[in-house]
């Protein structure tokens, strides 16, 4: 599998096509999507206004690349200053995590930034914004003043519904749409 840096170069690439630019877009969201697959490519159609048919506006592929380019620029600073401060904590000889770090522990990796179960219901601000945001939010599902749990993205008083994808049933935040956990 190729990298994401090989894919980004491609969508840049104005010798191929459309088609194979719109798919190199795709295969960068099999390294980096914040919000999942799903919700991160419908996120990045409506905000670099990718058209159905790619070949009316293959400019709107390098507008997408590009911000999604600037939000793993944002997960891949956080992850290299956990990185560090986690070897220098092990040279003093603290095996395990702050209390402030855990929540790293589970939400590793490309897909758990803030995760939307409902591929049409995302954040709507700019990526980096997103991932900067959650990047530095305490966990998810903390229970806030009334007991009901806390998006760590928006942190807005827009409570909580539940939605279903036919296996699973996810709490989500009624305000910008990232999931808090399977109810």
């Amino acid at each position: 599998m190729s990298s994401f840096g090989t894919h980004r170069a491609r969508v840049h690439d104005g010798t191929r096509t459309p088609r194979h630019r719109l798919s190199d877009l795709r295969s960068c969201l099999q390294h980096f999507a914040p919000y999942g697959f799903g919700a991160t490519y419908h996120y990045l159609r409506g905000s670099a206004g990718i058209p159905n048919r790619p070949e009316s506006d293959p400019e709107s592929l390098v507008r997408a690349v590009e911000e999604l380019h600037a939000a793993r620029q944002v997960w891949l600073a956080s992850v290299a200053a956990y990185a560090g401060r986690r070897t220098a904590e092990k040279r003093a000889g603290r095996r395990q995590p702050a209390a402030d770090d855990a929540w790293r522990a589970w939400r590793r990796g490309w897909n758990n930034i803030a995760y939307c179960p409902d591929p049409r219901r995302h954040p709507a601000e700019p990526l980096p914004v997103v991932v900067r945001r959650a990047l530095c939010a305490p966990p998810s599902g903390r229970p806030g003043a009334d007991g009901r749990p806390v998006c760590w993205v928006c942190e807005g008083p827009t409570g909580t519904e539940l939605w279903r994808n036919g296996y699973w049933t996810y709490t989500l935040c009624a305000g910008c749409g990232v999931g808090l956990g399977r109810a």
